[in-house]
């Protein structure tokens, strides 16, 4: 089922991406349980639909490889990096969000590079909510933090 235009190291791209967003997929959807049983409901809601986000992800780049004629593959998926509690995971998460923000980075460019332009745009698109998503990680890690400092406890 390869497509032999496909520019292999693209291919390559694709299929770590695949296993990063599955990997953080199982990381969240697994914090959001020990939120739960932390009582940290709202942060467990908060982590489900970061898991959705990044099955989305996930469903994108299997489109994409399908449209591309290959078979998806995740070549592995990473344990979950958990925590005592949500400050302690919280930072973990950010550095998933940072090391897909390098991938999409250096994936983009590669495309740039080859003069890729629609896989080049496939990339730039997540790499863009990647981004987004890692502020938004830093921005709750910040509150979270900000409230042990102070003493409150944190709910989300």
């Amino acid at each position: 089922m390869i497509n032999a235009n496909v520019n292999p190291r693209v291919l390559g791209y694709l299929g770590r991406a695949l296993s990063h967003e599955l990997s953080a997929v199982q990381q969240y959807l697994t914090q959001s349980k020990l939120a739960e049983a932390w009582g940290l409901l709202e942060a467990a809601g908060r982590l489900r639909d970061e898991a959705a986000e990044e099955m989305k992800h996930a469903e994108r780049i299997i489109t994409r490889m399908i449209a591309l004629g290959v078979a998806p593959s995740a070549s592995q998926l990473r344990p979950a990096q958990l925590g005592a509690n949500l400050a302690e995971c919280l930072p973990k998460n950010h550095r998933v969000e940072a090391e897909a923000i390098a991938l999409y980075q250096d994936a983009l460019r590669y495309c740039q590079r080859i003069q890729d332009r629609d896989n080049g745009a496939f990339f730039e698109a997540l790499w863009k909510e990647e981004l987004a998503h890692g502020r938004e990680m830093a921005q709750w890690f910040a509150t979270v933090e900000s409230s042990a400092a102070s003493g409150r406890r944190a709910f989300f």
